[in-house]
């Protein structure tokens, strides 16, 4: 069974960077695609990045596109991801999140890891 802990999070004022990571004990036997989500206080959790496995293909939320990049080191167990020009809007409760199948997806996902929270600071 893959178990998931997220860190890495903290505060961090606009346009600067932070880097979440996600250790997956387990995750080199699963073979499972591997994601982030991310919950706002008062919002609904929304997706974020997906990268199958092992590592071919990523998909991407339109609003992170071009400032965020998800990898992952299965060799490991490790998921990561690195954010950049970072917003506001970017506050969050940051999750990783796993999938049982190999391919990308915004969905169907059954393992969840506890949360880090970014704090983006104006």
């Amino acid at each position: 069974q893959v178990q998931l802990v997220e860190s890495g999070g903290g505060l961090v004022q606009a346009g600067g960077s932070l880097r979440l990571s996600c250790a997956a004990s387990g995750l080199t036997s699963s073979n499972r695609a591997m994601g982030w989500f991310r919950q706002a206080p008062g919002k609904e959790r929304e997706f974020v990045a997906a990268i199958s496995w092992p590592g071919g293909n990523t998909m991407y939320a339109d609003s992170v596109k071009g400032r965020f990049t998800i990898s992952r080191d299965n060799a490991n167990d490790m998921v990561y991801l690195q954010m950049s020009s970072l917003k506001p809007e970017d506050t969050a409760v940051y999750y990783c999140a796993a999938r049982p199948r190999t391919g990308v997806g915004a969905t169907g996902y059954d393992l969840w890891g506890q949360g880090t929270q970014v704090t983006v600071s104006s």
